[in-house]
């Protein structure tokens, strides 16, 4: 009998994580940056893939998850483009405003996603505060539109930390509340791994002195949920592109916590971890 393939996880680090690394006045350079990367263990790097970016990237054997803002037809033509022909892939998309009608954001989709086919590549729009998919409510809103208009899911990057708070949700709910689109789940190719709580999109990783948070511990076994119920799926094109998502500005990063960096580092080791497990449980059921 041939032996089959397990599901690989691909995990990409930010530069978002890296700002102000090791300090403020001796920020590394993008070169240093992705160096770091790569030594840290990383599989790739996931940012708006630019020729400097994929010239870096390709130095360091790292592959690339790209993204743009999708609010205009042309500019995400012109973005698919130029990141597919730097050798991206999987493209994160972030989906007009928090006050965009679901009809409206809903149309924009089937544009964009259409048009990723017509292009070959992977564009998955994400869930995420601020944007038309804020919220379950409006996230389900606009899926159920694409689907009617497509017949197909709607290819989503799932960041569930903005769903979380936008409902308050503590640990003992959190699969129970936030797995409830498992054939979404499955068929996307793309998940943004944000620790969060009830309270905070983003708690840290550890206390500063390499212990992990129970914040973080707590999130952890959901990671663990999530991980084996998209290993009951599918399994498209047999990977999962994840990014430890941990960012030092706009907000998520609180002045008390420790740098995003070392984190991050921290929650790919974590998350690794509960890939394993997750395998092993999915063979189980």
């Amino acid at each position: 009998m041939k032996k089959t393939t397990p599901p690989r996880l691909v995990q990409c680090a930010t530069p978002w994580s890296l700002i102000a690394y090791p300090t403020a006045k001796r920020e590394w350079s993008l070169a240093r940056k992705l160096q770091e990367i790569k030594a840290a263990g990383f599989d790739g790097v996931a940012a708006v893939i630019t020729p400097e970016i994929q010239a870096l990237a390709k130095k360091q054997g790292l592959v690339m998850m790209g993204g743009f803002d999708g609010r205009n037809v042309a500019a995400a033509r012109r973005q698919m483009i130029l990141q597919r022909d730097l050798g991206v892939h999987y493209m994160n998309v972030q989906l007009l405003d928090h006050d965009t009608p679901p009809a409206v954001a809903a149309k924009l989709a089937v544009t964009l996603i259409r048009m990723s086919d017509e292009l070959g590549v992977g564009v998955h729009l994400e869930t995420h505060r601020d944007t038309a998919t804020e919220t379950p409510e409006k996230y389900d809103e606009i899926q159920r539109r694409f689907q009617r208009a497509t017949g197909r899911l709607m290819p989503t990057t799932w960041d569930h930390s903005h769903f979380a708070v936008s409902k308050h949700l503590l640990p003992a709910v959190y699969s129970k509340r936030l797995l409830v689109w498992p054939k979404l789940i499955q068929r996307s190719h793309v998940f943004h791994l944000r620790p969060f709580n009830s309270q905070h999109c983003q708690v840290p990783v550890t206390n500063g002195r390499g212990q992990l948070t129970p914040e973080f511990k707590d999130y952890l076994a959901f990671v663990e949920d999530l991980f084996t119920l998209w290993l009951q799926g599918p399994k498209p094109r047999g990977e999962l592109y994840v990014c430890p998502e941990l960012g030092m500005s706009h907000g998520y990063h609180v002045s008390t916590d420790p740098h995003a960096w070392p984190d991050a580092i921290v929650a790919k080791r974590e998350y690794a971890g509960a890939w394993r497990r997750a395998l092993r449980r999915a063979r189980k059921r």
